[in-house]
């Protein structure tokens, strides 16, 4: 695909690819939702809070009424 190329490493295996921002700037939403799992992904294991924590330390941290 024009705009697109693979970085391989010394076996010759894809290890990174670079986009031309033109080709960024079509796909936008497209990106923003594959970086938004990449980020999702990445975090799966970290530990998560209550909802009612998050309210009440926001609340506590005059953040929310």
């Amino acid at each position: 695909m024009k705009g697109i190329s693979f970085v391989t490493d010394g076996q010759n295996k894809k290890v990174a690819v670079q986009i031309e921002l033109k080709v960024l700037e079509r796909y936008d939403a497209q990106m923003e939702d594959l970086i938004d799992g990449v980020i999702a992904e990445s975090r799966k294991d970290e530990q998560r809070t209550p909802l009612n924590k998050v309210i009440r330390n926001l609340k506590q941290a005059g953040k929310l009424k």
